[in-house]
């Protein structure tokens, strides 16, 4: 027996030694991987510079504001489409080719207008009637009037028909609305292309619900945003009252966790034995009925699946795989009753230690500013790569009597160049933003990088939260007369550890796990490529890659969790760490397995319970069914609206108080295992653990004998 016990310790790792000056969280320590500390600094000394080249060369406006085919902006002040802030398109239908997705930019001729079209009229209609000097400004500015209508819509000046357009984004789209069931453009269902043929609206009403994507968005976020102002009061009491119900289920723990988790215990047996008896009461009424005894092997596969719940084998399979189940759960509550009763006492714990520590509630909001700060600047910074490129202009005509369509050209020059007497009814047309200079061609690696920063400083910021926690707790536990020999401030001490000696192990483990995230993005951008290729050992082996990577990222945000958490004890670097917290969790795995699955059940419940609770009430009184204290919730557009953002925020919320409680449970589990190897309770090695563990484990203090 002593064998295979140091057989086991060989395999994993050695058990931790008796250490008569520790007495919990280390605080003569120095600092951890200051190498990788450095690289940190460096990387963010490269990343603040990134920042000024992208906010130097690029230009939001490109985002804000439309560009005509010339490349120059709808307004904006101090050019001469000030007065034009709206973009009109000739041809919406076009928006919709495939070329919109190659180079960013509609293949139609585009101009910058003062108000989008509110009539329908086609330019054949329109051409020499009274109607013409509305059309015009339509038209691309000082084109010739002595051209015939044919040469017009051959050179592009004017669009061959204008539709009732409502604004969105800046941008004209067709005002499709339906009528008797059929959409339509306007009141036509017909228009004509310029050639004298009428054609069914259809076709433009493709093309427009495409580049639109949602129709009257502009309506409805004017809606939304009124349902807003006038609900926001109550949004943020239904908010509170998520927060309070958070912090009080979790106090309740303490007494009701035990409670929970064998009414759990008990409903799964009692529904997988309902199961059994269900199933054998439907094989016992078709026995003896004709066809039922036909096997499953001999039916084959069937789409309808309700034929086989006509047959005696179903309901028997059923049985005897329900039978199992109820088996292995009963062995497992039989061998596994000492361990669950422990992991209910680390929870009812942790509800303590968190009463005591109750500034730690509050950490998850200097977590989510962090996080602010680092999607910002990285949003910020992509926005002002992506709008960096120049504008490049190219040759738009017929392909098959222009050899010259698609290549760079000037329009300020294009007129009098060669490429225009080669091609007459070829145009100069801003194509898309890009550049050909070393910058530009490196702006896809910028791109890179500051994805990869953004990933390394938010699991950066993640793992300072999870260290200065498990710091705060560890105090806690390794607190032999509890609260007495707590700290004064223990989170503000964990806090200040964490920065001031192991910025380096932090940025260590947020490295690995953003190259492995950035890993797995241009997997994902890859796929996307690779869906139009048929080539099924591609697709398998693309799968298979992103199955593994997401496995390891699963696998290194919990290697990194526990690590931290020995970091934030010992003060050791974060492979000493890793190792050493693996090693310990392996030595004590199926309490490590039974603690995990009490503890996500536990949080599961709490989340639906608050979230359901905060949802109903919100629902009741936002749709007018309850009151509260003589005041009705307000008039609305969609009451809807402040009812999902009650519930998300509730989730956010709830989400926050539940992390906390996480940490807080995985540190005490963690120095539970640490209490149990080094100590033995006798005078000079006390077991720091609370009194209801060691009444569990059959352990106790002896006292000093005076």
């Amino acid at each position: 027996m002593g064998g295979e016990r140091q057989h086991y310790y060989g395999k994993h790792g050695t058990p931790q030694k008796y250490d008569p000056t520790f007495k919990g969280p280390i605080y003569n320590r120095g600092c951890t991987d200051i190498i990788c500390c450095v690289f940190l600094l460096l990387a963010i000394v490269g990343y603040v510079a990134v920042g000024i080249i992208a906010w130097t060369h690029g230009d939001p406006r490109k985002v804000i504001y439309p560009t005509d085919s010339r490349g120059e902006f709808c307004g904006q002040k101090g050019t001469k489409n000030a007065n034009k802030p709206y973009l009109f398109y000739f041809n919406i239908v076009k928006c919709a080719s495939p070329l919109v997705l190659l180079e960013f930019q509609c293949p139609t001729p585009q101009i910058c207008v003062e108000k989008c079209p509110d009539r329908y009229l086609t330019y054949l209609n329109a051409y020499k009637s009274q109607d013409f000097e509305y059309y015009k400004q339509f038209c691309v500015p000082g084109f010739p009037k002595d051209k015939s209508v044919a040469e017009v819509l051959r050179d592009g000046d004017c669009p061959a028909v204008l539709t009732p357009s409502t604004p969105l984004a800046r941008r004209c789209f067709p005002a499709i609305h339906a009528h008797k069931g059929v959409l339509m453009v306007g009141n036509e269902t017909t228009y004509e292309d310029g050639h004298g043929t009428r054609k069914n609206i259809t076709e433009l009403v493709e093309g427009a619900k495409k580049a639109n994507g949602v129709l009257e968005a502009r309506q409805l976020a004017m809606r939304i945003f009124e349902d807003y102002t006038v609900s926001w009061y109550w949004i943020i009491i239904g908010l509170v009252i998520a927060m309070v119900m958070s912090l009080l289920f979790i106090v309740l723990l303490r007494f009701l966790a035990g409670i929970m988790v064998w009414v759990m215990i008990v409903m799964v047996i009692l529904v997988l034995g309902y199961g059994i008896f269900h199933c054998y009461v439907e094989y016992s009424r078709l026995r003896g009925k004709a066809g039922s005894d036909i096997s499953l092997m001999d039916l084959g596969f069937q789409t309808d699946l309700r034929v086989y719940l006509h047959l005696q084998q179903t309901w028997l399979a059923f049985m005897i795989i329900l039978t199992i189940l109820e088996v292995i759960i009963i062995l497992l509550l039989i061998f596994l009753r000492k361990r669950i009763l422990i992991a209910i006492a680390l929870i009812k714990e942790a509800s303590r230690a968190v009463g005591y520590v109750m500034c730690s509630m509050l950490y998850p909001l200097v977590t989510f500013f962090l996080l602010c700060l680092c999607i910002a600047y990285w949003a910020s910074t992509a926005v002002f790569l992506s709008t960096s490129n120049e504008a490049i202009y190219k040759i738009f005509g017929d392909v098959n009597t222009c050899p010259v369509v698609g290549k760079t050209c000037n329009p300020e020059t294009f007129p009098s160049s060669n490429e225009s007497r080669l091609c007459p009814g070829a145009h100069c047309q801003f194509a898309f933003y890009g550049g050909e200079s070393g910058y530009h061609q490196a702006l896809l690696g910028l791109q890179i990088f500051n994805a990869f920063m953004f990933f390394w400083l938010a699991n950066f910021v993640l793992a300072l939260g999870q260290v200065t926690l498990a710091g705060a707790f560890a105090s806690y536990y390794w607190a032999l007369h509890k609260p007495d020999d707590l700290p004064a401030f223990p989170l503000f001490s964990a806090f200040s550890r964490a920065l001031r000696y192991h910025t380096g192990s932090l940025a260590f483990g947020a490295l690995i796990l953003a190259i492995v995230q950035i890993i797995r993005v241009m997997l994902e951008y890859l796929d996307q490529r690779l869906k139009a290729a048929d080539n099924k050992f591609a697709k398998f082996l693309m799968t298979c890659l992103k199955c593994c990577f997401w496995c390891l990222e699963k696998f290194i945000k919990f290697l990194n969790r526990n690590a931290y958490i020995m970091i934030a004890i010992y003060g050791t670097n974060f492979c000493t760490s890793a190792r050493n917290a693996f090693f310990l969790l392996m030595r004590n795995i199926i309490r490590v397995a039974v603690l995990d699955k009490v503890t996500d059940f536990l949080f599961l419940l709490g989340k639906l319970l608050v979230v359901g609770s905060v949802g109903i009430l919100a629902f009741f009184f936002f749709t007018h069914r309850i009151r509260i204290v003589q005041d009705t919730a307000p008039p609305l557009n969609y009451y809807w609206v402040p009812i999902l953002t009650v519930i998300i925020g509730s989730y956010l919320i709830a989400h926050g108080f539940f992390s906390v409680y996480g940490m807080c449970v995985d540190t005490l589990f963690l120095c539970f295992l640490e209490d149990l190897e080094r100590n033995d309770g006798s005078a000079e090695r006390p077991y720091f653990m609370s009194s209801n563990l060691k009444k569990l484990l059959n352990k106790t203090n002896k006292k000093v004998e005076s």
